[in-house]
């Protein structure tokens, strides 16, 4: 069974940090790429970053470019995302999704396996 594990979210104040951890099982963790989305009060859920576990490539979008850094470790099968310089704009539930693919994408409906959402708070 697929399983996806998000933890490490939380209450932070401007200016902050927080890492989120999503852990897998249930697939070959090197054949696939993991994104982490977004979705805040009232908007669409917005892939932000995104890793192809095979080679560690990343992407990000604009928005937490410079402030956000994804990767991954394979022996745990985890991923992780490093989040710094939290605004209140990033105040959102962060979900990791993966699909069996080596190739970085960020489109919702791409994704087979999701996990089940990690609340972020930022206060101003």
């Amino acid at each position: 069974e697929v399983q996806l594990v998000e933890s490490g979210g939380g209450l932070v104040q401007a200016g902050g940090s927080l890492r989120l951890s999503c852990a897998t099982s249930g697939f070959t963790f090197d054949n696939y790429a993991i994104t982490w989305f977004r979705q805040a009060s009232g908007k669409e859920r917005e892939g932000i970053s995104c890793i192809t576990v095979s080679d560690g490539s990343t992407y990000y979008i604009d928005s937490v470019k410079g402030r956000f850094t994804i990767s991954s470790d394979n022996a745990k099968n985890t991923v992780y995302l490093q989040m710094n310089n939290l605004g209140p704009g990033d105040t959102a539930v962060y979900y990791c999704a993966a699909r069996r693919s080596t190739i970085l994408a960020t489109a919702e409906n791409e994704y087979h396996f999701w996990g089940q959402g990690t609340q972020v708070t930022v206060s101003s």
